[in-house]
């Protein structure tokens, strides 16, 4: 029965939680913990079966999204319920999530624990994009001194060294040669003890373009390939939401497990959104697509020396020729484009077009282009296809087709990329539907140089298609989803709110907000829109707050870098001596330094931006007090940004109201999520702008916070 939780995934998830339980002393089970279990299996439970390679008609009815605060354990709550449902219904667990550290809590504790104390028993692993791990073909290729001649005789733009190699590149070249030969190291880019200089991990590294795929001698030994496969073995895929997203971009199924035979859980999901706009855009420099564009006819020339298809040549050579006669044709229009007149500001200007509609003079232009980098991708693909039939066949030039077909391979890389570019530029959306912004940067650094920018300003769409009606079944989960106190933000963002069958769910706090914690809001004077004023009036209050004597820790959120660093520079020498700034050291290090000053008996002030209002954990008192200086509103000041709002304001509607009040109260939720993170934690949280207090959306983002005691 597919519809509801059968008696026996109901009886799984029951012992194994009871499991946890009588394995850890002091574990008592939560009444939200247990609520977001059952959720999360009854949502799983409705996911309907694909009959005969068909996708069936989904509404959303197996996707649910829970707002589980801090304290919660939403971690535990989805690894279990996922895992046993993933495991009663033949699916793949596919867990991501925003953040670096929180995929290695997930594989290194989270995961283990729920093993070793549930008894369920998951498999699991790591899944990375192609960039993270080694190509030893490119390795084995820089490393063998027979080869270094003949790799840099051919064409010095392409080849593997385009330069004479330092020693100590060669050194650490043939370090990592010898590591993993013996297999003393997996090919894992983090995974190697010393931090690999990004310009050498790109000469060892590759991309789907330049992979040599099964014709590849070292394919048995592929770190990527041997990852990929460990995938399909596993319970549980543990991802970032970028590696999701361009998996989806490309299909499904291509890098990840396929969605339709998978559960996602999607934590830190309030990320989801933002990554997929940024997924789906694209840009390329105009003097760098001159340079690699020179490069196909010889090339081409070179690999119909060995595949001997002349027609191929000519096409890539045509196509070639036909991208760099319709650039040449943007440069020249574009020198007369007034807004992208050189300033004497030393700014790069940029030329938005507005609401995303090209001038008329410039739509025949932008299809050429599009035309001609579709016709160059497709014919720099057909070059690489023919390298890789005859490879089989001729021996003895194995390795200058494997050259080749990298350097082909690396062309049409980039011409996908200005494929992308221009078929943004092209593309007219329907009417009502949000724009695609597009803007072109006059670059400093070289003369009539510019860059091609285009972005969808949502990804609502794309992922309603894309995604949400392909996946099996999908949890989105957050400490902080809701903005204002409803989910509609979200819901819209993520194109959820087409798929009227999905659930949500906010999750009570396991917390005493109005007993462990106040807040305070001083009277200022000075309105944030005076910086210089409200600068120097958050100096003069700070030391009012703090208390110097007391050996706790306090954290002070800034929205803005020079704020932070004026209002360091104001405040008394007693107080600086106990300051760290967030740039001033290492993020690791200040913490350590915070910790340590509070363990010898004297207070401890961090100063932090955006950053440290999310993700930041100082349980106990090494964060007794959270101020914040200024609500966090950000300004439409880029370009996709910029484009949403004119699309808003067109339609009647008001980009503050509907955008910029919302997402500000997710971040407020988030700065004030700092102070407690344990039922044992207490303090209290200051806000330094009195717009919470005078403006009409103030009120509003207060009835979204915890419900501290008032002062």
């Amino acid at each position: 029965m597919r519809g509801m939780l059968t008696e026996a995934e109901k009886d799984a998830i029951r012992d194994h939680y009871r499991s946890i339980a009588d394995n850890l002393p002091g574990f008592r089970p939560r009444n939200p913990q247990r609520r977001m279990l059952a959720e999360v299996a009854n949502a799983f439970s409705r996911s309907q079966e694909a009959t005969e390679g068909e996708i069936p008609e989904r509404n959303g009815e197996s996707i649910v999204v829970i707002e589980g605060p801090t304290g919660v354990g939403k971690s535990l709550a989805y690894l279990l319920a996922g895992g046993v449902m993933a495991r009663s219904r033949e699916r793949k667990l596919v867990v991501t999530s925003a953040t670096v550290a929180l995929q290695e809590q997930l594989v290194n504790r989270d995961l283990p624990f729920v093993v070793e104390k549930s008894g369920l028993p998951l498999t699991f692993a790591l899944a990375k994009g192609r960039g993270r791990y080694l190509c030893p073909y490119r390795l084995y290729q820089l490393t063998a001194d027979s080869a270094q001649g003949e790799l840099i005789a051919m064409d010095p733009a392409l080849a593997a060294w385009d330069r004479k190699p330092e020693a100590a590149e060669l050194e650490a070249l043939r370090k990592m040669a010898d590591a993993f030969h013996y297999r003393s190291w997996n090919g894992d880019r983090d995974a190697w003890e010393e931090t690999i200089e990004d310009g050498l991990w790109q000469r060892v590294t590759n991309d789907r373009h330049g992979c040599l795929k099964a014709g590849c001698p070292n394919r048995p030994e592929c770190p990527f390939f041997l990852a990929r496969e460990t995938l399909e073995t596993v319970d549980v895929v543990v991802a970032n939401h970028d590696l999701l997203l361009a998996d989806v971009a490309m299909g499904g199924g291509v890098i990840l497990p396929d969605p339709a035979k998978s559960f996602y859980c999607i934590d830190e999901a309030h990320h989801l959104a933002k990554k997929a706009v940024n997924q789906f855009s694209a840009e390329h420099s105009a003097s760098q697509a001159m340079f690699w564009l020179d490069k196909v006819a010889g090339t081409a020339t070179r690999a119909e020396a060995l595949h001997g298809k002349t027609q191929l040549t000519t096409d890539a050579i045509d196509a070639a020729g036909a991208a760099m006669e319709t650039l040449s044709e943007w440069l020249w229009l574009l020198e007369g484009e007034e807004a992208l007149a050189a300033s004497s500001d030393n700014l790069e200007p940029v030329w938005l077009i507005e609401d995303g509609v090209l001038p008329e003079r410039l739509a025949a232009p932008a299809a050429n282009m599009a035309i001609a980098a579709r016709m160059l991708f497709k014919h720099l693909s057909s070059v690489g296809d023919a390298l890789m039939e005859i490879r089989k066949d001729k021996g003895g030039e194995a390795l200058m087709i494997d050259k080749l077909a990298t350097d082909v391979g690396f062309l049409a890389g980039r011409a996908e990329q200005m494929m992308a570019v221009w078929d943004l530029f092209e593309k007219n959306v329907e009417e009502n539907a949000p724009p695609i912004a597009k803007w072109i940067a006059r670059r400093s650094e070289g003369k009539g140089d510019y860059q091609f920018c285009a972005s969808p300003v949502s990804a609502a769409a794309s992922l309603a298609a894309t995604l949400w009606r392909r996946v099996s079944g999908a949890l989105l989960t957050s400490a902080t989803l809701r903005s204002l106190g409803t989910f509609d933000l979200l819901l819209g963002q993520t194109g959820l709110k087409w798929l009227p069958d999905t659930t949500c769910l906010a999750l009570d706090s396991p917390f005493n907000f109005s007993e462990q914690g106040e807040l305070y809001l001083p009277p200022l004077l000075a309105s944030p829109k005076d910086p210089p004023s409200h600068t120097r009036e958050i100096a003069e209050w700070l030391p009012r707050l703090i208390h110097e004597n007391e050996a706790v820790g306090t954290l002070v959120l800034f929205s803005s870098r020079k704020q932070m660093q004026d209002v360091a520079a104001l405040l008394p020498e007693s107080l600086r001596g106990k300051l760290l700034i967030q740039g001033d050291i290492p993020k690791s290090l200040l913490l350590e330094r915070h910790h340590a000053q509070l363990a010898g008996g004297a207070a401890s002030v961090i100063f932090g931006l955006d950053s440290f209002a999310e993700g930041m954990d100082l349980p106990g008192e090494s964060c007794v007090h959270v101020i914040i200086a200024k609500l966090p509103f950000a300004m439409p000041d880029d370009p996709v940004d910029k484009t949403l709002s004119r699309w808003i304001e067109k339609r009647g509607g008001n980009p503050f109201v509907e955008l910029t009040v919302p997402e500000a109260s997710i971040k407020l939720i988030q700065a004030v999520g700092r102070l407690i993170r344990t039922e044992t934690d207490y303090g209290r949280v200051t806000i330094l702008d009195n717009r919470i207090s005078k403006q009409s959306y103030g009120k509003k983002l207060l009835a979204a916070l915890p419900p501290f005691k008032r002062l």
